[in-house]
Parts: C-alpha cells; sequence; structure tokens
C-alpha cells in the first residue's frame, strides 16, 4: 500500500475518532488538543493500519519519522529546535517543556490536526496596554495552570524571536489578551534579549 496512502488512511481514521480538547485558553477563551488528546488514538489507528511514528531530537532539529512496517518506506516531517530559557526553571524543565510543545505540533501537522486560530478569534489588547518591566514575585498569585500556560506561551515566543519573527512574537503576545498581572508574570520567563526584541517589534 506504500506510507503515504496508509497516512492518508490515518488521518481520515483519525478525523472519525471522538476526540475532546482538555486544553483551553481562559485569556481569550477557545479549547485546543494537549497531546495526550489524540496521541493514544494515534498510536492505536498506526497500529491498525501498520505505520510506527517516532519523534527524535538532536540541537538544530526535531523530526517525526512515519515509517510502514510492512515495507519500511517512511515520512520525515522536521521542525527546528530552540532553547526556552524560562526563568525560575531548571535546564532539564527547559528542555521538557521545549520537547513537549514540539512534539504536539509535529503531530499536529503530520496529522492535519485543524486547530483553532489563536490571533484571528481574539480580541485585541485595549491600546493603554503596554508591555511591564519585569517584577519579581510576580508568579505568586498566578494559578498553577495558569502558570503551565504561561510557560508553554514563552517557550512559543522565544522560538520565535530566535527565529527570527519578532513581530510575530509580538502579534502572538497582543493575541493572548493577557491581563496586567498575567502579562508581567509572562515577561519575566523570557530572556532579557527576547524582551528586547518584542519591545523594537512593538514600534514597528
Amino acid at each position: 500500500m506504500g506510507v503515504h496512502k496508509k497516512l492518508m488512511d490515518a488521518r481520515i481514521l483519525l478525523q472519525q475518532a471522538p476526540l475532546k480538547k482538555s486544553g483551553h485558553n481562559k485569556f481569550a477563551g477557545y479549547s485546543y488538543f494537549e497531546l495526550g488528546d489524540f496521541l493514544p488514538t494515534i498510536n492505536q489507528i498506526f497500529a491498525k493500519v501498520g505505520l510506527c511514528g517516532v519523534v527524535s531530537f538532536d540541537k538544530e532539529l526535531a523530526t517525526l519519522t512515519i515509517t510502514d512496517t510492512e515495507d519500511s518506506t517512511e515520512i520525515k516531517l522536521t521542525s527546528p529546535m530552540a532553547e526556552a530559557n524560562l526563568k525560575g526553571c531548571h535546564p532539564i524543565q527547559n528542555l521538557g517543556a521545549v520537547e513537549t510543545y514540539t512534539r504536539r505540533y509535529l503531530w499536529v501537522s503530520a496529522m492535519e490536526i485543524v486547530e483553532h486560530d489563536a490571533l484571528d478569534s481574539s480580541a485585541p489588547l485595549k491600546e493603554d496596554k503596554v508591555i511591564i518591566s519585569p517584577t519579581q514575585g510576580a508568579m505568586d498569585n498566578i494559578p498553577p495552570e495558569e502558570v503551565q500556560y504561561l510557560q508553554e506561551m514563552a517557550v512559543e515566543l522565544i522560538a520565535t524571536c530566535e527565529q527570527g519573527d519578532p513581530k510575530a512574537a509580538w502579534d502572538k503576545l497582543e493575541g493572548e489578551n493577557l491581563d496586567a498581572e498575567q502579562k508581567i508574570a509572562l515577561w519575566t520567563l523570557l530572556p532579557s534579549k527576547v524582551r528586547s526584541a518584542l519591545k523594537k517589534a512593538k514600534e514597528m
């Protein structure tokens, strides 16, 4: 049958599966798929059609290799790697955040999973909301589930800036419609060079 035909069959079967979005962006008011929402179903489908998916990482690229278990033909999808550098986190926590984020988007791309467009549907920030300087202890009053979301957002902003597109990172930040407390907390997770890049992008 071939890996391409099997992958298309797997995509169609996934579209028919009753997946439920467990992730929720309370700031912009939409739900999204987390890795655990679809990966177990994908594994079951791959076993049924004869595919195997393996994610690997090196310093520059993350790679999802999908292999036909019968004839060994394969498809590779890649994504650039980036350092998270989340303040207050150990290096292994930063690495885990980056790898989890990247795995999720590799699978979303491979299986053509339709995600919510956060930028198009989020309410714009008010004119008087501006980037605020880092404040020590900003995370103290943020609930744990919001802290996790802000950490994931920080990873995305860092990666986008390091890929040379700080304007897209700023547009992403604006689209999240964070309140002042949330923005301060997010700001403290970003390294100084990313904060500087976002400030310059804001003025463009």
